[in-house]
Parts: C-alpha cells; sequence; structure tokens
C-alpha cells in the first residue's frame, strides 16, 4: 500500500470537496470517498468516520455498506478496535484479523467479511466528542509503517471540518446544549464554515474574507450570519475585488 499525495496536494482536495459539497452531510460522504480511494492502492480501501457523543457511537459517513457494517458491529458488542481508538485516543492497528486475539467476539463476527486487516485513528472532533477514522482491507498486514503514518497524519487534517460538521448540521451536532449555547455555537460554526469556503475561493486572508463577506452583506441588505447561512448551503460566494 504506497503512500498518498502531498500535504499540500491533500489540503487542497479537502478544500475543493467543501467548496462542492451542498452540505456537510454531503461533504462527510464525499470525504470517506475520497479517503479510501486516496489511501488505498492499487485499490480503494474501506472507510469510515465514526462519532460518539453523549456516549453513544454512530457511523457520521462511510465509503460503502461493508464499512458501516464494519463499524456497526462494533457499537452492537460496545468493543472493538474502532471503539478502543475512540475512546482511548490512540491508533488501533489490526494486521491480520485471523490471527489477532483482542476483541475475540467482534472479530468472531466480522470473520466472514472478507475483511482481513483493520486501521483505526483518532480525530479531534472537539470538546462536545470523540471521533476516528476507520480503515479496512481485504488483505493482511495492508498497513505498513508509511501508510500508518500517512494515515494518522491524514486524519489530523479532518479535525476542523469534522468540529465544523458536528456543530452545524443540526442531524450530527451536540444533544447536550441547552438551547441558547446550541444556537451560538451554530451561528460561530456557520461563520467559519462560510469563511472557510470564501478563503479557499478567493485565496484570500481570513481578514480579507470576513471583509468581503462584510460587504456583500451590505450590499445585498442582509444579515452577515444569514448571508454566511446562504453560503454554507450552497449560495455563490461573493467574487474578491479586482
Amino acid at each position: 500500500m504506497a503512500s498518498g499525495p502531498t500535504p499540500t496536494a491533500t489540503v487542497d482536495h479537502l478544500q475543493d470537496l467543501l467548496l462542492q459539497s451542498k452540505d456537510f452531510e454531503t461533504f462527510l460522504l464525499d470525504l470517506t470517498l475520497y479517503s479510501a480511494a486516496r489511501l488505498g492502492a492499487p485499490e480503494p480501501m474501506l472507510c469510515a468516520i465514526t462519532v460518539q457523543r453523549d456516549g453513544a457511537p454512530f457511523t457520521a459517513a462511510s465509503s460503502g455498506a461493508d464499512a458501516r457494517a464494519m463499524d456497526e458491529e462494533q457499537y452492537a458488542l460496545d468493543d472493538g478496535p474502532c471503539l478502543t481508538a475512540l475512546r482511548e485516543g490512540r491508533t488501533v492497528l489490526v494486521e491480520d484479523l485471523a490471527e489477532d486475539s483482542r476483541w475475540n467476539r467482534y472479530l468472531d463476527a466480522v470473520k466472514d467479511s472478507g475483511v482481513r486487516s483493520m486501521l483505526a485513528v483518532p480525530i479531534d472532533a472537539g470538546e462536545w466528542a470523540s471521533a476516528a477514522l476507520n480503515c479496512y482491507a481485504r488483505q493482511p498486514s495492508a498497513f505498513g509503517p508509511e501508510t500508518v503514518a500517512d494515515i494518522e497524519w491524514y486524519a489530523q487534517s479532518l479535525s476542523r471540518p469534522l468540529r465544523l460538521a458536528l456543530l452545524v448540521h443540526p442531524s450530527l451536532g451536540p444533544t447536550s446544549y441547552p438551547d441558547g449555547l446550541r444556537a451560538a455555537l451554530r451561528s460561530r460554526a456557520t461563520m467559519d464554515a462560510a469563511l472557510a469556503l470564501v478563503m479557499a475561493h478567493t485565496r484570500s486572508s481570513r481578514e480579507a474574507a470576513i471583509a468581503l463577506l462584510a460587504e456583500a452583506a451590505r450590499t445585498r441588505k442582509v444579515r452577515l450570519p444569514a448571508l454566511a447561512m446562504d453560503i454554507v448551503r450552497g449560495a455563490a460566494i461573493p467574487a474578491a475585488p479586482h
């Protein structure tokens, strides 16, 4: 399994995914599909992102039904490599499911899945949640040291977009906030997401993006939070002044 593209290429592509997705659910789905294609060679591996909030883990997005099924078997048993990575904040590698002696109930449950090796890497999902990037391969020993290091770096690059998704999108957001705090967090996250889109689209600084959004809101006679929400939902991004 070969090392992926350079960090710059990866960041640029993540920005493109964010720009092209109509909402954060679509972005997360595109993200797992891209992860599966980018990290696997010669053929894509299975990838999923597990999120835990209020003690209940769920798959926020997966590259396919097989990856989701591998995740959900762990949720049913409340045990497994991905949950260990998520809860203990450490990388977990299973070289060969047929030979590993940990998580016996889980490994026995998925022994006929066709998956032979697994890698789970924690993602910083912020104060209110924990998360992990789960990678499954159909060959034993698919994750060498260089590949593990590459996926660990890649998981770090997913942290900010995942935190934004958890705060902005109601179906993914935390459920234990008081209403006022939830509204404040969503408003801030929406503005951050809109600024990220403007910065990527115009290749400008955060300060320039703020000024551009403020001028666009004044010109269009709308409130800045409303304009930010429209941009996150897919509205045209204001053009940078010449």
